[in-house]
């Protein structure tokens, strides 16, 4: 944590080089372009995880994979320019020109003075964390858009009962937002599906429908509904860790407690304040949940939520949301009896933003909220999904993929 002695020393960021092997392809139609590679942290050669690659000035990007690969389809001149960023590194811009097979793009370390990189407010004012974090809270309905705008992007949601994965599901969805001052759930164009595989489950889920996945995410949206660590509220305690690159600009690393049960960790733009990134995660403490025990035997045991926006036209849009949980499912009637734990994993990526012409957008509101996406999938559409910006399938989704159709055929 940073104490205020350690506020007058030389803060190195750890910001590690990049490398970024990329190739390079044009398709026969001018104005397509593909690109794909991996991203890897030169010191430590660990993959570049959930980065973004995204064309600048416009809303259109992809995410790097589990793995650190990435493949991003899109349409621009020659002259446009990709650029590559994440949380604690330099971002790296190339014009699409200069994209090259197999490229090795180094990004060097910074070394730069905390007095540098700490701004007025808070060098002047000395705000604590906690006043940082209400900065941010006020800054709201600035930082985030108040015109209606849609998102396009790609979900999946994994199910897991007892180590053993049951479910995989892949989709693509648009939705159309009225605001972020509108607290209400956007309307949803389920678009395509690319994955919908269900093997044997436990038999407490006969009879049950699973709740829709994209709802599950779409209310977890912690800025829309305002709740959470975000509010610097009476309970939460916080503490300024560090100050790290993130696009051009800093951004204020800090940690949030309200024991027992809870943790987060807030990036904030230290010019804007806006949130560029929410981690909170929820632990039952000494066996005792944060929750009361469903009435069909439930018991929320561990929640993970990450929310992290990207600027678009001097506003923060949703870029990626995963939620992760461990439920732990009781029998109804002999309550001590533990019948199972599931572990449902639902990601949400954004990979493409739209504020201009919303009005005549050829939007198609058609999710059942009520009812699981697999319930509501068209046919399998292989022409869509060759040149959707999805993330790149790891190995190990593969593996679980593999496994989940071989137990299903069986």
């Amino acid at each position: 944590m940073v104490r205020l002695s350690r506020m007058k020393q030389f803060l190195k960021f750890s910001t590690c080089s990049l490398v970024l092997f990329l190739s390079y392809s044009v398709t026969a139609q001018i104005g397509e372009h593909s690109i794909s590679g991996q991203l890897l942290d030169t010191d430590t050669q660990v993959p570049i995880v959930f980065a973004s690659i995204y064309l600048k000035g416009q809303g259109v990007g992809t995410t790097t994979n589990a793995e650190g690969h990435f493949v991003f389809h899109f349409k621009s001149s020659q002259q446009a320019v990709v650029v590559i960023s994440m949380i604690g590194y330099e971002a790296v811009e190339k014009r699409v020109s200069d994209f090259k097979a197999q490229q090795v793009v180094f990004l060097t370390a910074k070394t730069t003075s905390l007095e540098e990189v700490v701004v007025t407010a808070y060098k002047e004012k000395k705000l604590t964390a906690k006043q940082l974090v209400r900065q941010a809270y006020k800054k709201i309905e600035n930082n985030y858009p108040s015109e209606p705008y849609i998102l396009e992007g790609y979900i999946r949601d994994l199910q897991n009962e007892d180590g053993t994965y049951v479910e995989y599901l892949e989709c693509a969805a648009k939705f159309y937002h009225r605001g972020y001052q509108v607290q209400r759930d956007p309307a949803v164009e389920l678009v395509a599906v690319r994955s919908s595989l269900i093997a044997e489950k436990h038999p407490w889920n006969d009879g049950r429908e699973r709740k829709n996945s994209i709802i599950d995410l779409i209310e977890d949206d912690l800025i829309r509904y305002d709740y959470g660590p975000i509010k610097g509220k009476k309970g939460w305690q916080y503490e300024l860790e560090d100050i790290v690159p993130f696009n051009g600009k800093y951004v204020y690393k800090i940690w949030g407690v309200d024991t027992p049960f809870q943790t987060a960790i807030l990036y904030i733009d230290t010019e804007t304040f806006a949130f560029v990134r929410i981690e909170l995660t929820r632990k039952a403490h000494k066996g005792a949940s944060w929750m009361r025990r469903l009435t069909n035997g439930a018991q929320q045991m561990q929640y993970h939520l990450i929310c992290e926006y990207q600027e678009f036209q001097g506003k923060m849009y949703l870029k990626y949301q995963k939620e992760e949980d461990t439920w732990q499912i009781y029998d109804t009637e002999k309550p001590s009896m533990l019948l199972f734990t599931k572990n449902p994993k639902k990601e949400l990526f954004i990979n493409r933003v739209i504020t201009e012409g919303v009005p005549i957008y050829n939007f198609n509101e058609n999710l059942q909220a009520g009812s699981s996406i697999e319930g509501q999938a068209n046919a399998y559409n292989p022409l869509f999904w060759e040149r959707y910006n999805a993330p790149q399938k790891t190995k190990a989704m593969s593996k679980i993929e593999a496994e989940l159709q071989k137990a299903i055929a069986e």
